[in-house]
């Protein structure tokens, strides 16, 4: 039996208010590069996070990177604010206890990276 993918690596928009909308345009964006990779999580399933925001000049002091990695995870678990127990899309991520280590960092854009941030998701190795 071959061996399943873990590795997903997706580019990433940068925040656009209102937050309930980027969440919906991050899922939107994640669930096809995962279904395109044949990428699937199972709640039993240790996960890590790598995300990179690029901002654009106020942006970069204004937003908090905690406010925009609760947008990202609810993204993952198919939530766009309002009662936990409603989903608005399919999970990515069947919960975010399964978030073990994150790792975010915001930065200026290079030109290269047009805008588009950097999230990686990969099985969690404890060291």
């Amino acid at each position: 039996m071959a061996k399943r993918k873990f590795k997903l690596s997706v580019r990433i928009p940068q925040y656009q208010p209102p937050r309930n909308a980027w969440r919906q345009t991050l899922h939107t964006v994640i669930s096809s590069t995962a279904n395109s990779s044949g990428i699937t999580y199972h709640p039993s399933d240790h996960l890590e996070l790598k995300v990179k925001l690029y901002m654009d000049g106020t942006a970069l002091s204004f937003h908090d990177v905690d406010n925009r990695l609760k947008d990202i995870m609810d993204a993952l678990q198919g939530r766009a604010g309002g009662s936990k127990k409603i989903r608005r899309w399919f999970p990515i991520i069947p919960n975010d206890k399964q978030i073990y280590r994150v790792t975010i960092e915001k930065a200026l854009p290079p030109k290269q990276s047009k805008g588009l941030g950097h999230l990686v998701i990969t099985r969690f190795r404890d060291i």
